[in-house]
């Protein structure tokens, strides 16, 4: 613990805090911004072409646009953390997001005519979306575009994240004569961090977690995401070194202070660095016996 107070928080750290209420206010300043200027705009072009719609009108189609968008920011954010679209990947992914396109468009479409009914019954009038297949088409059309913008915008602020966070990658094979150390099962890992490379010994990775399609490796109070499953990177890992806790978790023996148990035959370990780890029913028996049989070595 006293070698983990003296390590400087990096600039991704600083913004920890601070992420949950960016992302938020990104998103709610984007939406308020598109309705106040769309509103501006399409009440313009009502006055200067004198048509039969009341100043009100045109508001509510806006924001009741921009607030079912706004309610779907979410869900967006979360289908493509489980789709992600990369450059090897693209073409396996990109059905699952049109279909994505197409049921985001219908609970936009669904959510807008909502407020807007429930707006103009404020006003004693009906709302009349028009000819529901047209309609529907027009909406998809225009829908489609917002949804993949808003995927590329969540993709490249990823992307972001991960290269002012660090991102780690396995050692390859080089082009030619044989790899300085195993490749099957690596004894670094190569990481990335704002245009600089620098090797990770394995023994330095405290714990692992699931993200994803992502495994974050935990390395001296950094988090280094990693491309592969926790099944993957397990088959890869010393299992003298690393056991697999839990289906998201995986833990450097060395690093395990102690073992909590707790009800159902689960437990909670604490590791060296204060870090609190789940540990499921599955693993507890094999785990206490692995780090007895160390302790007993």
């Amino acid at each position: 613990m006293r070698g983990m107070s003296t390590l400087r928080p990096t600039p991704y750290q600083r913004y920890l805090p601070w992420r949950p209420w960016i992302e938020s206010g990104f998103w709610i300043a984007m939406t308020v911004f598109n309705a106040v200027a769309n509103s501006y705009t399409v009440v313009r072009d009502i006055r200067k072409n004198d048509l039969p719609f009341a100043t009100w009108e045109p508001v509510v189609w806006e924001w009741s646009s921009g607030l079912a968008w706004l309610a779907l920011v979410w869900p967006i954010v979360w289908f493509s953390r489980r789709f992600p679209i990369h450059w090897d990947n693209w073409r396996r992914q990109l059905p699952w997001h049109l279909l994505a396109s197409v049921v985001v468009s219908l609970a936009h479409v669904a959510g807008m005519v909502a407020l807007r009914s429930l707006a103009y019954a404020s006003q004693g009038q009906p709302y009349d979306f028009g000819d529901w297949p047209r309609e529907l088409f027009y909406e998809y059309v225009k829908d489609v575009r917002s949804y993949a913008s808003a995927v590329v915008l969540i993709s490249l602020y990823r992307l972001l994240l991960r290269r002012l966070q660090g991102e780690a990658s396995l050692l390859a094979e080089p082009d030619e004569g044989p790899p300085v150390e195993p490749v099957e099962r690596p004894e670094r890992f190569l990481v990335r961090k704002l245009g600089r490379e620098f090797l990770v010994a394995a023994g330095d990775i405290e714990w692992l977690q699931a993200s994803g399609n992502y495994v974050n490796l935990r390395v001296r109070g950094h988090d280094y995401p990693l491309r592969s499953t926790i099944a993957g990177i397990e088959a890869r890992l010393d299992p003298k070194l690393f056991a697999r806790v839990h289906r998201s978790y995986m833990v450097n023996l060395g690093q395990v202070a102690s073992i909590e148990p707790l009800d159902a035959g689960e437990a909670r370990l604490h590791l060296r660095d204060g870090t609190v780890v789940p540990c499921s029913r599955r693993y507890r028996q094999e785990l206490r016996g692995r780090i007895d049989g160390s302790d007993g070595a």
